[in-house]
This record gives structure tokens, C-alpha cells and sequence, in this order.
């Protein structure tokens, strides 16, 4: 029975994943390569392997995910501030049309990651506990709720972790903490960082650049 529950949930899963998969038309579909090459592969990489580890990984990223990243960083159209902020990639997201913001996160969902390696046996032992248990006490729940056990996110919703760079990671963190990155729905992030240390989200970041999908 918890076989047959468990593969209908993943049945589940799977078709709410292709469901929020951006419709991309085909000449934008043309054009994604050639903008990711010219525009995006300085910090991200041509496959969206990013060789900087304060630049993530794009590659195998929800699509529905980036996409929504995309138009966060971008200013509407009646003259509201982006919904994130960062200086370099509000400038690179400002000239994108839909179709190419649509283009653009399709091809990089669709590239192979080349993982981060955990490099610190004892902090990633730390953030293992925090990652599937999280820390009760002061309040911060398992990371593995929302972005699974094995770091493989939901589209649309929470971005896969799985082999992301730890600097990244912490400073979005650290982001999160301080309000400096508010595009979170209903201020999760914000609200789980805001009671987490230092060495929490180096310990979680750790064993997140290990996990494997």
C-alpha cells in the first residue's frame, strides 16, 4: 500500500512539474544558445556550469523556477522596482522579452549539473541534522520539507539545492536574513534565516553542495 501511495505521489509530482514548464515558441527556442553564450556564460557559464562559486549553478534548475527568478529581477512595466535585487543581473534581465526569459530557462533546466563537492566532512555531518531534522528549538524547520531529501526541490515552487555552489548559497542566505532578497513567497525564507547563525547556514550549505539528485 505504501508502495502504491508512494509511486502515485511521484506520478503526482511529475505531471504538476510538466505542467509548469514555461510554453517556449520556437524561434525563442533558436535564440536561448546564443544568448547564453553571449549574455549569461561570464558568471553562469555557457551550460550554466558556473566556475565562481558566488555565481550559481543553472544547469538542471526547475525551468519554472528561473523563470520566475527572471522576472523578479526585471523592473514592470509601470515603473516598479524589481522584486529582487542585484545589481548586475537587473541590468542583464531588463532587455529580456517574455519569450526569451522563457527560452533562456527551458535551455538551462535542460543542461547537465556539474555539482559542488562537500569539502568539510564535520560541518556537513552539522548541516545534515538541520537539513532533515532542523533545529526545534529556536524554531527552524527541516530544509528537506520544502526542498527534499535529496535537494531536488519542487518546480515552481523551491528550487533544487543538490550540487550548489556554498557560497552561493550562504549569501542568499545572509540575503534572506537581512531582507536584502524579499522575493520569497508569504516571507518564508526570510523567516527561517532571520533564526539562523553563521554556522548554520555554512553547515547547511555544506552538505547541500554533497547532495545529489
Amino acid at each position: 500500500m505504501i508502495r502504491v501511495v508512494a509511486f502515485a505521489l511521484t506520478a503526482l509530482v511529475s505531471a504538476l512539474a510538466m505542467a509548469a514548464e514555461p510554453a517556449v515558441p520556437a524561434a525563442a527556442n533558436a535564440d536561448a544558445a546564443a544568448i547564453a553564450t553571449k549574455v549569461c556564460a561570464a558568471c553562469h557559464g555557457t551550460d550554466g556550469n558556473s566556475s565562481i562559486p558566488a555565481n550559481p549553478n543553472l544547469a538542471g534548475q526547475h525551468a519554472s523556477y528561473l523563470l520566475k527568478q527572471l522576472n523578479n529581477f526585471k523592473a514592470s512595466a509601470d515603473g516598479k522596482p524589481a522584486l529582487r535585487q542585484n545589481a548586475i543581473m537587473n541590468g542583464m534581465a531588463a532587455p529580456l522579452s517574455a519569450d526569451e526569459m522563457k527560452a533562456l530557462a527551458q535551455y538551462f533546466s535542460k543542461q547537465t549539473l556539474k555539482p559542488a563537492v562537500a569539502k568539510d566532512e564535520k560541518l556537513a555531518t552539522e548541516g545534515r541534522a538541520l537539513w532533515r531534522a532542523g533545529d526545534m528549538k529556536k524554531g527552524i524547520p527541516a530544509c528537506a520539507g520544502c526542498h527534499g531529501v535529496a535537494g531536488a526541490g519542487l518546480p515552481a515552487q523551491y528550487p533544487a539545492l543538490a550540487g550548489q555552489h556554498q557560497d552561493y548559497l550562504i549569501s542568499q542566505l545572509k540575503q534572506f536574513r537581512d531582507g536584502t532578497r524579499a522575493n520569497d513567497p508569504e516571507g518564508m525564507m526570510r523567516t527561517i534565516a532571520a533564526k539562523m547563525t553563521d554556522q548554520q547556514m555554512a553547515a547547511v550549505a555544506e552538505y547541500a553542495a554533497g547532495l545529489r539528485q
